[in-house]
């Protein structure tokens, strides 16, 4: 028994994906990150949570190459982050910002297209297996309706999934979202939190800030509680948030509610 439980820790630690080791970082003389550790694999949807200043955006900053003046070390597919190229990086991982109004708008298909440069040489056009790439990416989060038309005329959620869409098409299978949902409504930000899911499902890593407990108990299968600066859990979503955690990290009294047949939670702040 010993033996295959070995052979299993192996196999889990040999499985592609990121782990962060001894993280620590400052600004100045003001710690953010404080000894930070974890380990995720490809496969799953991760809700990192944590009030405003726990280090959600310090991490992941760390973790894309944004911040380089951090101690520790932070390993992509078993690569240190910091013997690879930019170009290395974008074919590893991809960034999906928070939705935003572009300034300067282009068709879907076009806007999708430039996530294949990371694929490319220098001055490489696309070519018919870019292409390919691109229209592959649309039909997996269901938006090839929306290729002609113009991004800065599509709705918060629309231009989140396009954003997703460009993500795909670098090839990578690690998707590293910022509070992708902040400024959807209800019904796109379940639609987003369905797309994940399922990307999860096809064998994705999908890792993502929010400040919505209920998205990790309805679509998660891992959860991230930072901490001031640590980590205050890691494991599924109904493991890691309970009530007292939660009134930890958030500072306000609440109450936890199990519906459904799938022992999903709401959570409910008592007031007085």
């Amino acid at each position: 028994m010993g033996k295959l439980q070995e052979e299993k820790k192996t196999q889990e630690r040999n499985k592609m994906g990121i782990s962060v080791n001894h993280l620590k970082f400052s600004y100045g003389k003001h710690p953010v990150l404080k000894g930070i550790e974890f380990q995720l694999q490809e496969g799953n949807l991760v809700c990192v949570l944590g009030k405003n200043g726990a280090g959600k955006s310090t991490l992941f900053r760390c973790m894309l190459g944004l911040l380089t003046g951090y101690q520790g070390e932070i390993r992509v597919e078993h690569e240190n982050i910091k013997d690879l190229t930019q170009q290395q990086m974008a074919q590893k991982m991809a960034y999906i910002p928070q939705t935003h109004r572009a300034v300067y708008s282009f068709p879907v298909r076009d806007m999708i297209l430039m996530g294949t440069t990371a694929s490319l040489k220098n001055f490489e056009n696309p070519g018919p297996h870019q292409r390919e790439m691109v229209e592959r990416a649309m039909e997996q989060v269901k938006i090839t309706e929306l290729a002609d038309r113009m991004v800065n005329e599509l709705s918060g959620g629309e231009q989140q999934l396009v954003l997703i869409a460009r993500a795909l098409a670098q090839q990578t299978k690690i998707l590293v979202m910022d509070e992708p949902c902040s400024s959807l409504d209800y019904g796109n930000q379940i639609r987003l939190m369905q797309a994940m899911k399922k990307l999860a499902e096809e064998g994705y890593l999908v890792i993502q800030s929010t400040h919505n407990p209920e998205h990790a108990f309805l679509f998660a299968n891992q959860t991230l509680a930072l901490l001031e600066g640590k980590v205050a859990g890691l494991g599924t979503p109904q493991e890691v948030l309970t009530e007292e955690l939660l009134e930890r990290m958030y500072g306000i009294p609440l109450k936890l509610y199990e519906v459904g047949k799938e022992n999903a939670r709401v959570c409910i702040p008592k007031i007085v």
